[in-house]
């Protein structure tokens, strides 16, 4: 019988792989990256009349492209979802500490797609108020 994995277990593998993924992102962001990259291709081009443009030839530049880029998948969207998660923190902080702020809009992600269109709508209309008060204000000053 197996044993289920405990969360600490579970958070340990989560930190691995958020530490790796880290660690690529950068490194797959770097110049000296995409250098490596021209080089590889370029190698396996130079390679080609070696091997007479076979088959085998192209499956090795195939099958190596695609191994990355499902690979990178999850490397982007890991990075972009830590990404987001610290700018959603950042915002709510800031919507937290301002006074005039409402407090209603720090969970918006979490709306479905008819809720924050519907949000977006109210805020538009608070906005060309705003901006008709301040068009009517500029009036009675001049």
């Amino acid at each position: 019988m197996g044993q289920t994995p405990t969360k600490k277990t579970a958070n340990k593998k989560t930190h691995v792989f958020d530490r790796l993924a880290k660690r690529a992102s950068i490194g797959a962001g770097h110049g000296s990256t995409f250098i490596c990259a021209l080089f590889v291709i370029a190698i396996w081009a130079i390679t080609g009349p070696i091997f007479n443009f076979n088959d085998t030839w192209q499956l090795v530049i195939n099958t190596g492209t695609t191994i990355v880029t499902f690979l990178m998948v999850f490397l982007i969207q890991n990075t972009q979802n830590r990404e987001s998660s610290a700018v959603q923190i950042k915002l709510d902080e800031i919507i937290r500490v301002i006074r005039e702020a409402t407090n209603d809009i720090i969970d918006i992600e979490d709306m479905s797609q008819d809720e924050l269109e519907a949000m977006r709508e109210k805020y538009v209309e608070m906005a060309h108020s705003r901006s008709s008060q301040s068009q009517s204000q500029k009036s009675t000053d001049d």
